[in-house]
């Protein structure tokens, strides 16, 4: 785990996504771009503010809501034009994005990372909302 500060991984303030991903910074470098999960500053175990996104062009706005200690963003660095979506709308390089609210990846291999075991008969909850609105 690297402190963000002072680095293209530092979005604690807005920040365009596209804005510092071509940064010769060694994690960026090695994943084309995002595809990291950051370790959401949470004071509590609820739900919690974990990430937004906004689009002033449109004004859609994204936040998402998570009880989960860890949050995977991937900037589309492996979409090439492959995948066809609605409309025809052809997928190509970085031309979208995933927030995804998780646990640390590996966790099960490192005794530091918060634990994942489940065990049989134990039951696992967690929460995620998706908030979709305009501005």
């Amino acid at each position: 785990m690297k402190d963000v500060a002072g680095t293209p991984m530092d979005f604690r303030k807005p920040t365009a996504i596209g804005a510092r991903i071509n940064d010769p910074y060694d994690q960026l470098t090695l994943a084309g771009g995002y595809d990291h999960n950051w370790v959401l500053n949470k004071s509590a175990h609820g739900l919690t503010l974990a990430a937004s996104a906004y689009d002033p062009a449109s004004g859609r706005a994204l936040e998402i809501y998570t009880t989960e200690l860890g949050l995977q963003f991937y900037s589309g660095n492996f979409l090439d034009g492959s995948i066809t979506g609605k409309q025809d709308k052809v997928y190509k390089y970085r031309y979208g994005f995933c927030l995804e609210p998780q646990h640390f990846p590996d966790s099960p291999n490192k005794s530091n990372f918060p634990p994942v075991d489940l065990k049989p008969g134990e039951k696992y909850y967690q929460k995620t909302v998706y908030k979709f609105l305009t501005r």
